[in-house]
């Protein structure tokens, strides 16, 4: 998958069973977002999906030249994804604890659809899901959702 630096999907090369958002951009916890303050460095992650599959990501920026001087750089990363079974057969899976399962990162596929709803890194609601609003109180989790009738958890 190929990123831009405001979280926008550019291409997308279907191999695996990964689901990336059509809305709201992809999960602020993938290692891809991590790329752009280590240019030209490649990163690893450990993932597993809500519904519990698991991934070796790997992520890396892209060396595009400007087109000239005054040209707004266009920065993008590019993140490729391996099912954790197979992991072993990579060698940027050495030293990586592929086999421990409290490693994996719990990512979703963004903000909007993601299920989990104790994220503190959340930039938007979920779709369809009410929030819980208590003016009184500081919530660790942004966008604590309610439950499914609207009342606090």
């Amino acid at each position: 998958m190929l990123h831009s630096r405001a979280c926008r999907r550019c291409m997308r090369a279907d191999g695996c069973a990964h689901c990336a958002s059509r809305v709201g951009g992809s999960c602020p916890l993938w290692v891809v977002h991590e790329t752009f303050t280590t240019p030209g460095r490649i990163r690893t992650q450990i993932a597993e999906m809500p519904d519990g599959r698991k991934y070796l990501w790997l992520a890396r920026t892209t060396d595009e030249s400007t087109p000239g001087y005054l040209s707004p750089r266009r920065d993008f990363a590019i993140g490729l994804g391996c099912d954790l079974a197979y992991a072993d057969k990579l060698v940027y899976s050495h030293g990586l604890p592929i086999h421990d399962d409290t490693s994996a990162v719990p990512i979703g596929a963004g903000c909007k659809i993601c299920e989990r709803p104790d994220c503190a890194q959340r930039a938007f609601p979920q779709l369809g899901r009410a929030i819980r609003i208590d003016e009184n109180r500081a919530a660790n989790i942004p966008y604590t959702p309610a439950d499914h009738r609207g009342e606090p958890r």
